[in-house]
């Protein structure tokens, strides 16, 4: 109505499941038929093939604002919190501290540029390209491949005919070598581009559960959907830890409370596995097995300044600041 205030919410957690797979994209070379005859390259396929690798997992809380625990702070003269400071989402973050903006970050993304691949095709020699058959060919670039070996360790033993005259110099010989031996070394292994992905699963815990699917994984189509059955299942279980005493109702309407409300979480073991061996387990904060508290009005009075600090994902207490007036 008429009164002037802030609208806050408190959070509650959800688990965010951080995974990252790889896309392999496999390229068979124009000589793989030969890889194992010529170059001793064994399991080489002559098949283009797609694949996804899985490399971690990385389990978190999060805060989310509760849509059942959003409360109005008047702001009067000589009571509570003329100073608060949310989070973009309107979760409380802290009361009476000066205002520090977090947006100066620096976004420069020091992204490496990705290599660029030399064409082998560019070193092959007049006799290569004059070759009868794909199979002389890709004798001669494999005894190509050989003497491009023996060059890097006449280089590494000082026994080059042209030695460099420093290491500098040496750097660069050897770093071409190496890129005409990997090239042409792919014309028989085949080449395999690869790219990094990151999935984000979240899930929100009113109640323990006990392995509950959380993600799928196929090789063959990387993170699918929980119903999937083309996906290895991921099992997540949740433990409730109780470390906080959850005060009985005793029967009478609560009067509500004033003040400024912040929760006090619970802890919980979570667990996951691939059915048999365990990927992550930990013990993490959820604010849904835990209490709501209030920092009584009195706190916020015209004699003192109180600076107090929430942890924004939990809504919890990290720090409570006091500044006599003079």
């Amino acid at each position: 109505g008429k009164d002037y205030g802030v609208v806050y919410a408190l959070p509650k957690t959800q688990i965010e499941i951080e995974i990252k797979a790889t896309k392999v994209n496999y390229k068979p070379g124009e000589f793989s038929k030969y890889a194992d005859r010529y170059l001793r390259l064994t399991n080489v396929s002559a098949e283009p093939e797609e694949y996804w690798e899985l490399n971690s997992v990385k389990v978190k809380p999060i805060g989310v604002p509760n849509s059942e625990a959003t409360y109005f702070v008047k702001l009067k003269d000589k009571t509570v919190a003329p100073l608060m400071e949310l989070t973009e989402e309107g979760l409380i973050k802290s009361i009476n501290v000066p205002y520090s903006s977090n947006n100066a970050k620096n976004a420069a993304n020091n992204a490496v540029a990705p290599q660029r691949k030399a064409n082998p095709r560019d070193f092959l020699t007049e006799e290569i390209l004059m070759a009868s058959s794909t199979a002389k060919m890709a004798e001669l670039v494999a005894k190509e491949i050989y003497n491009i070996r023996e060059s890097k360790n006449a280089l590494l033993r000082g026994q080059a005919d042209n030695m460099p005259s420093d290491g500098a110099q040496l750097k660069i010989m050897l770093d071409n070598l190496n890129l005409q031996e990997e090239a042409m070394t792919e014309m028989f292994s085949g080449v395999r581009n690869k790219e990094e992905k990151t999935f984000t699963v979240r899930l929100t815990p009113d109640k323990e559960f006990d392995n509950e699917v959380a993600f799928r994984f196929s090789k063959k189509l990387g993170i699918v959907a929980n119903n999937d059955l083309a996906g290895t299942p991921f099992y997540i279980s949740l433990k409730d830890l109780k470390t906080v005493k959850i005060p009985q109702e005793d029967g009478k309407k609560k009067k509500e409370m004033e003040g400024i409300a912040y929760n006090v979480p619970g802890q919980a073991m979570v667990t996951l596995t691939d059915g048999k061996k365990k990927l992550y387990e930990g013990e993490i904060p959820v604010t849904q097995f835990g209490i709501i508290e209030y920092l009584a009005p009195v706190l916020f009075n015209k004699n003192s300044t109180i600076k107090v600090y929430f942890d924004p994902v939990t809504g919890g207490l990290l720090k409570v600041d006091r500044e006599e007036s003079k």
